[in-house]
């Protein structure tokens, strides 16, 4: 049995960033970039009014004459006179001759000439070129998460395609003799299989949106047959329940006969102590606690991790919160506590329901309270460290 930070690191050293590929930038949500890209042009690459209103050469006059129209989409040759100004609108071209531009709102015009009646200052109202980004500017770094707003800026660049990390394959395997699918009829002795669908809910929060779901009874022979073609397919492989020391807890044996090699098993923590981690050539497999709240935890803890990093994520933890404790904390376990709680602004609150069965608390949290092996109690207001899952 190893320490908390020992399986993350081992974890991490064991996850490798998935192969590149190249994707249509309108495909390429939530991928992350497997290189960094440089502007081909500058933004905007033409001066552009920043406003609906007039275009002039600022000087001590507050009256001009109007001798032309800018509309977006134009390129107006248009020579302006000391004495001269063009109308002009949002995003359209600005003159050589003109530097400022007057808002609408503050003029009084016919159709021949303006007076301006608050006069802004010079190169008010005038976007220059190159004000987002300049030609040969790093738009993003390596590493980079595509959002919506980057897939927009790579668009108005000119930018059609970038290189990307490819996503991870996702299956999760399901075990256990006493579960049936929601919507089936609960017979005696049976329970609804949850823990499927959460983590395929998970994975999706961090961009797995498609993941293969299949499920074994509790036996050896259906189980390392099922295991043997999961693994030949599939990138990430979550595995629930059957990884404790139960009669019929088949996991672990069958992974070792699928030629899966063991990196660690069972972690000194409460809740999700029985997890077992290992690899079959760059094929992740993490088997997970059949107990849903012990489930959900380790994959928060060392799963998205892992995921984020093959998936070629710059920051592959969340940051740590500290908010100061509302009650007193007791821990007697030597084990690392990992406690579903509710924080604000300033404070934190341990949630009633730790149980590693009970998903009612977990559905209500937004963090998981630390408490290291070495900490025997917490006192009420006293610095905590969070780790958020909202």
């Amino acid at each position: 049995m190893i320490k908390v930070e020992e399986a993350i690191k081992i974890i991490e050293a064991n996850s490798t960033k998935m192969p590149t590929k190249r994707l249509a930038v309108s495909k390429a949500l939530n991928y992350v970039l497997a290189e960094k890209i440089v502007s081909p042009i500058n933004m905007p690459p033409f001066r552009q009014s920043a406003m609906d209103g007039y275009a002039f050469k600022h000087t001590i006059r507050h009256q001009y004459d109007i001798v032309g129209v800018s509309q977006a989409g134009d390129h107006s040759n248009i020579k302006l006179e000391a004495t001269e100004a063009i109308r002009i609108f949002t995003g359209a071209y600005v003159p050589d001759d003109a530097d400022t531009v007057v808002m609408q709102e503050h003029v009084m015009a016919n159709k021949d000439s303006i007076l301006i009646a608050t006069m802004p200052e010079k190169s008010s109202n005038v976007r220059p070129i190159g004000e987002q980004i300049a030609k040969d500017d790093i738009v993003f770094e390596a590493n980079t998460l595509i959002t919506p707003a980057a897939i927009g800026f790579l668009a108005c660049l000119g930018i059609t395609e970038v290189t990307v990390y490819k996503k991870p394959k996702a299956a999760i395997l399901v075990t256990g003799n006493e579960l049936v699918e929601p919507g089936q009829k609960l017979k005696k002795g049976k329970i609804f299989e949850s823990n499927s669908i959460m983590l395929e809910a998970a994975l999706q929060t961090i961009g797995i949106k498609k993941t293969k779901v299949f499920r074994v009874k509790d036996n050896l022979k259906a189980t390392k047959k099922a295991l043997k073609e999961i693994l030949k397919k599939n990138d990430i492989v979550l595995i629930s329940g059957g990884i404790s020391v139960g009669d019929y807890d088949f996991v672990k044996e069958a992974l070792l006969q699928n030629d899966v090699k063991e990196l660690f098993y069972k972690i000194n923590q409460r809740p999700g102590k029985p997890m077992f981690f290992g690899s079959k050539n760059e094929t992740l497999v993490f088997a997970l606690p059949g107990n849903p709240a012990s489930s959900l935890t380790n994959f928060y803890i060392y799963v998205a991790p892992a995921v984020k990093n093959r998936m070629g994520f710059a920051a592959i933890h969340k940051p740590k919160l500290v908010r100061k404790l509302n009650s007193d904390i007791k821990n007697e376990t030597g084990k690392t506590l990992f406690l579903k709680a509710k924080y604000d602004e300033t404070n934190v609150t341990v949630l009633n329901g730790q149980s590693s069965a009970m998903l009612n608390t977990f559905a209500v949290a937004n963090s998981l309270l630390i408490v290291p092996e070495n900490v025997e109690n917490y006192k009420e207001g006293q610095e905590v460290f969070l780790l958020p899952i909202d």
